[in-house]
């Protein structure tokens, strides 16, 4: 276990922020996250601690960071913008080290959360959430 100091998790704090207000300001994650967070300082508590275990492999975090995400309503399409909007935040918030630990993990995350999500694939060849329906034969 590696504490952090005041000062890095005030980073991953301003971090956190930065990356929902852009978050909420994309057009695509914007209306996720307004129907789903509706207490947003505990919300944010929680992120917060989520990300200082991943940087700092602390033992803040004591949840399950892909459950909550299964029963949301989004496309495949907002995990790009979900990585656009954190990169850009941990750029700007963390440490060089610090923002480069945090991306390779949010970039592993995005795609399995993608992958456990969206495991089939639509006629389009777009990620799906539902398998195809069978063609029903006559009975």
């Amino acid at each position: 276990m590696n504490e952090p100091t005041d000062t890095q998790v005030a980073a991953i704090d301003r971090m956190v922020r930065l990356f929902y207000e852009r978050g909420l300001a994309d057009a695509v994650l914007g209306p996720i996250f307004f129907e789903s967070i509706h207490d947003w300082e505990p919300h944010i508590a929680v992120v917060r601690d989520f990300w200082t275990d991943v940087i700092h492999r602390t033992t803040r975090y004591r949840g399950n960071a892909y459950a909550p995400h299964m029963k949301l309503d989004f496309g495949a399409e907002a995990f790009d913008h979900w990585l656009a909007c954190f990169e850009s935040a941990a750029t700007d918030c963390l440490a060089p080290e610090e923002s480069a630990t945090a991306i390779r993990v949010a970039r592993h995350m995005a795609q399995s959360f993608k992958v456990g999500l969206f495991p089939f694939t639509a006629p389009d060849g777009t990620p799906s959430r539902k398998p195809l329906a069978k063609p029903r034969t006559g009975t």
